[in-house]
């Protein structure tokens, strides 16, 4: 009997995929709406600063998104950091590419919490958190959003 990867099954066509961008990699989770639940799902390295957008043209054609969220990182105050307008120009790209709504959510301190996460409460080792962290921010950037009030 084969089996069945529930993350991999498709519940509908709503599925929605996060993003955790970083210079050197971006996290990606995966979630659908029916379930208002996130998954992590892969971390994809970034060629020099740019992203790989044939891995993400890859991701995005296996799992047919209706929508993606992409964390974005600011100042306390609100105000713009150094890598804000890298993550907006990130965003925009993303919907010039795949014409998808593209959602922002603040990312405030979500890799932070992604390993103590993975570290301390999983036990993840050091040397396999730099793998790992970006895709469970991702996770953890999705779930706020899909957690939000309307």
């Amino acid at each position: 009997m084969a089996k069945i990867d529930p993350l991999r099954t498709k519940l509908s066509n709503d599925a929605y995929l996060g993003f955790d961008f970083g210079s050197k990699k971006i996290g990606v989770a995966v979630g659908y709406a029916a379930t208002a639940i996130a998954s992590p799902l892969q971390t994809i390295r970034s060629i020099g600063l740019t992203p790989d957008w044939q891995i993400i043209s890859k991701v995005i054609n296996e799992w047919q998104p209706i929508g993606l969220v992409v964390g974005i990182s600011r100042q306390q105050d609100g105000s713009d950091n150094i890598i804000t307008p890298r993550m907006e120009k990130f965003c925009r790209q993303l919907n010039g590419r795949y014409n998808l709504p593209v959602f922002q959510i603040d990312e405030s301190l979500t890799t932070f919490a992604a390993k103590q996460l993975l570290f301390d409460d999983l036990q993840v080792r050091a040397d396999k958190l730099w793998a790992k962290q970006d895709q469970v921010a991702a996770q953890l950037i999705l779930q706020s959003w899909f957690n939000k009030p309307s």
